[in-house]
């Protein structure tokens, strides 16, 4: 891949800017501006894909506001989800985490559902995400809705631990300039965005960004370069919305003494919604999506995915509210093998087609049920049935009590059925799991969330998880090598709890604690080869985090984060406190200077992988500026 220079970079970005006479019409708002009612009464879609209330979802749900995201500095989408309470994130290296809701953490992570704008990033390839492939500004990010538990009736399989939304600003709200440029040690990004007004009242934004991460010569761990550019446009009419985006990107992930990885891609994706009167209302949204991924020595993906949903709603008589829908999804896989991996097939046609509905009943107005349920048909398994049912009381004004019961899935993919790994003899340590079938999950949870003080609020969800079904290497029936089949199972048992306290009119703390015991076991007939590709699960019994958000003045900004990390057990990495801290001055209301320093407590410190290629996780300075014009 060709790498641009991160400063020319940085000197086009300054010209765009330059030229760029536009100011803008929309304020930041501050996380302060908020009382503690306003946020509970933030509106969020990912819980039924329609609006409700934050304070009335019944489901294990944290947002993400996009203030918090510009208060703590975070550059890249896995750095902004540490904010969230009820997620583990881990960084092995330059451009991969472990990020994860509930346990199962892996870098191939396969049991958490990740959408951008409402477009799913999932790869079929092992049924998770590549975090290296995705990045939006941060800038633009209007708020991160993070589900902790099954999203299984309204998102599908896959949605097994959680669903992570990443929503962005409509164009409206980014107008004019924006540059952003952040500098450290070892990390470097810049950013530039243009938005401005259509001639038919629509609004636009364009962008540019550049992330350049550099090598650890003092440790195992790797290195990044990434450019990525793309617009958003909207559009508002009397009975309705609709929007088109697009990105294209180029990266390059490199590990010393390793083989490099260079990925590029483009997206577009379209939406519609509209309503027809007497509450009903529709949504539609298509998107294609293009990615190749090349890894010196190991192999080289070409994946094109086209996806198409649509939804309706209507209030039936005065209790009820139905949501009905469908999808369809088809991608094209075509996987060039190399020296020790292949793929049989090589080249592959993928398809995934649901029906869903949900009805939401209001049986008194303190009380209600919602039970659904989604089919979802797809190449390898054929129909899969995905029910669930949750209810919730209003036990005060202030208060709810929710609980629910649910079944998910997560569909074979591609690792699982089709891999093959050469051994030194020539034949195949794996060969594939032609009997693969879904791992299942049935999940029973209990929440409670209140604000007994218009300063205090707090959420407290346990769970209780049974995985059956899930992946084991076996050795294979009369041959040498093994193959992949479906002889584990696990109990996972937790609570999940998080709080706002507004201490001062300035100041807010937000708390968190996750506390889990996850116990994997085999089928008695399993004869498991490698718990690297099975049921191991390496995550700690528990973590927590505190941060504190301080206006000091109305041109000074403090942030300090203290998190704690118990140990993992398999591979073992000790745990481990770190300390974020992130002062922000503001001369001028629209220009901001801001020092960062992160992972403050040691020199470094390992967070996920084995000793020998993980990266240590170094304590940073950085400095950085944003300027809106």
């Amino acid at each position: 891949m060709r790498r641009l220079p991160f400063l020319t970079i940085s000197i086009a970005c300054a010209g765009l800017l330059h030229a760029a006479g536009a100011r803008a019409e929309v304020e930041q708002l501050s996380l302060l501006d908020f009382s503690l009612e306003q946020l509970s009464d933030i509106v969020v879609s990912s819980v039924s894909r329609q609006p409700a209330r934050l304070a009335d979802a019944p489901i294990s749900l944290y947002v993400i506001a996009g203030s918090d995201i510009e208060r703590a500095g975070a550059r890249s989408l896995p750095e902004a989800l540490r904010l969230a309470p009820n997620l583990q994130v881990a960084r092995s290296d330059g451009g991969n985490y472990a990020i994860t809701a509930r346990g199962f953490s892996s870098t191939i992570e396969n049991k958490l559902l990740v959408l951008i704008d409402g477009r799913s990033v999932y790869s079929p390839l092992f049924s998770g995400v590549f975090w290296d492939a995705q990045d939006v500004v941060m800038e633009d990010i209007e708020r991160i809705e993070v589900i902790s538990g099954p999203g299984a009736t309204i998102w599908g399989a896959n949605a097994v631990n959680g669903v992570i939304n990443i929503i962005t600003r409509n164009a409206a709200g980014s107008q004019g300039a924006l540059l952003s440029m952040d500098a450290g040690r070892r990390e470097r990004g810049a950013t530039v965005r243009q938005g401005g007004r259509l001639d038919d009242g629509g609004a636009y934004r364009v962008y540019a960004k550049a992330i350049d991460i550099d090598d650890y010569p003092d440790a195992p761990g790797g290195g990044m370069e990434r450019r990525q550019a793309g617009f958003r446009s909207d559009w508002k009419h009397a009975s309705g919305a609709a929007s088109a985006s697009a990105d294209l990107y180029r990266t390059s992930v490199h590990r010393r003494g390793g083989a490099e990885m260079r990925g590029s891609g483009a997206n577009l994706l379209g939406r519609a919604n509209g309503a027809l009167g007497e509450g009903s209302d529709w949504r539609v949204q298509a998107s294609l999506d293009h990615t190749e991924r090349v890894q010196d020595g190991t192999g080289a993906q070409r994946l094109d995915t086209v996806d198409l949903e649509f939804q309706h709603g209507a209030r039936l008589g005065r209790r009820h509210n139905v949501l009905w829908g469908g999808g369809y999804r088809h991608a094209w896989d075509r996987v060039k093998g190399g020296t020790s991996l292949e793929f049989f097939p090589a080249d592959k046609d993928l398809r995934w087609a649901n029906v869903f509905a949900q009805d939401k009943i209001e049986l008194s107005s303190t009380l209600r049920m919602s039970i659904g349920v989604k089919l979802e048909h797809n190449t390898y398994t054929g129909m899969e049935t995905l029910p669930s049912m949750r209810m919730a009381w209003n036990a005060s004004p202030t208060s709810v009590v929710w609980a629910a019961l649910s079944r998910n899935v997560r569909a074979p993919s591609r690792f699982d059925r089709d891999l093959y790994v050469r051994n030194a003899s020539g034949g195949y340590s794996i060969a594939g799991g032609p009997a693969f079938v879904a791992e299942t999950v049935r999940v029973a949870e209990i929440g409670y969330r209140a604000q007994p003080l218009p300063s205090l609020s707090y959420s407290l969800t346990a769970f209780a998880s049974d995985y059956d079904r899930l992946r084991t290497l076996e050795p294979r029936p009369s041959a040498q090598g093994a193959q992949f089949a479906n002889l584990g199972e696990a109990n996972t048992r937790g609570l999940e709890f998080w709080s706002r306290w507004q201490a001062a009119p300035r100041w807010r703390l937000v708390a968190g604690l996750v506390l889990q015991d996850i116990d994997a076991s085999l089928d008695p007939a399993s004869r498991d080869r490698s718990a690297a590709f099975g049921v191991a699960t390496n995550d700690p019994g528990s973590y927590w985090s505190l941060r504190s958000s301080h206006e000091l003045s109305d041109a000074l900004q403090a942030e300090l984060a203290l998190r704690r990390v118990g140990q993992l057990p398999q591979p073992m990495v000790p745990a481990y406190y770190e300390l974020d801290v992130r002062m922000a001055w503001q001369p001028r209301p629209r220009l901001e200077l801001a020092l960062s320093g992160h992972n403050l407590l040691h020199a470094s410190h390992a967070e996920f992988g084995a000793p020998a290629t993980r990266r240590m996780i170094e304590r940073a300075v950085s400095l950085q500026l944003s300027a809106r014009f």
